[in-house]
């Protein structure tokens, strides 16, 4: 009996090791950053129909931006995870009740920035690199881009 709850045991752990590898830790991660640049790339095209006309190549800027970010994880994601990911934004997306604003913009911008500088200290490596830079573009976005024109610019 003994003998058969330790072969029992054996092939468990062997079994157990031919199956596939659990996913990096990290993947979940960006996964997360790449909803919130198609987030933010959504959200920004949506915001040109109703912005003033000085803004709209600016949200338009960020709106491309955005979705290289989202092309730049998926590309990691994919490397991370050796499978083709696509960069389509989510199909389940909520329908939103008023158009988008430049605030909303600016907070959605925002709150990418700080989580993607949170996320690079927590990384190493490429990875790091990827979403300092993420981190920077969105701040050099909502605090210049987007930055409100003084009052008689034209």
């Amino acid at each position: 009996m003994l003998l058969g709850t330790a072969a029992l045991a054996a092939l468990s752990v062997s079994a157990a090791a031919c199956g596939k590898p659990p996913p990096p830790p990290e993947l979940d991660d960006l996964v997360a950053q790449l909803d919130l640049a198609h987030s933010d790339s959504q959200l920004a095209s949506d915001a040109v129909a109703t912005a003033s006309h000085q803004l709209r190549p600016a949200l338009s800027a960020v709106a491309s931006e955005r979705s290289d970010h989202a092309q730049a994880l998926s590309d990691e994601i994919a490397r991370l995870t050796r499978q083709t990911t696509t960069s389509a934004p989510p199909t389940t997306s909520m329908p939103q009740a008023h158009a988008p604003t430049i605030n909303d913009v600016v907070a959605a911008l925002r709150n990418s920035a700080d989580s993607a500088a949170q996320l690079a200290a927590q990384m190493s490596g490429y990875r790091a690199g990827l979403l300092g830079s993420i981190a920077a573009s969105c701040t050099v976005a909502y605090t210049v881009g987007l930055a409100a024109p003084p009052d008689g610019a034209p």
